[in-house]
């Protein structure tokens, strides 16, 4: 193998546009679905967002929760408390 070619081989492939599609796209359904399941527990969080930490390439995107007030958090704690204790 030619140190080009073996340089090649051991350089990590960049995400191409529909990977990073993908990505961001399982983001948004992350978010769908936890949005779904806190409306469902009475719990509404406004500020949800998706943000990819790179601006030109996602090699992963993340759930943005935002702020929420110190009810909403307590609703929350309440919440996943009554769940784990299931």
């Amino acid at each position: 193998m030619t140190t080009e070619r073996r340089a090649a081989a051991d350089t990590p492939a960049t995400p191409t546009a529909s990977a990073a599609q993908r990505k961001k796209q399982e983001a948004m359904d992350a978010r769908d679905a936890l949005a779904s399941a806190l409306t469902l527990a009475g719990i509404q969080l406004p500020a949800m967002d998706i943000r990819t930490p790179w601006p030109d390439e996602a090699r992963y995107a993340l759930v943005h929760l935002g702020p929420c007030s110190a009810p909403v958090a307590h609703a929350l704690a309440a919440v996943i408390a009554k769940g784990v204790s299931r």
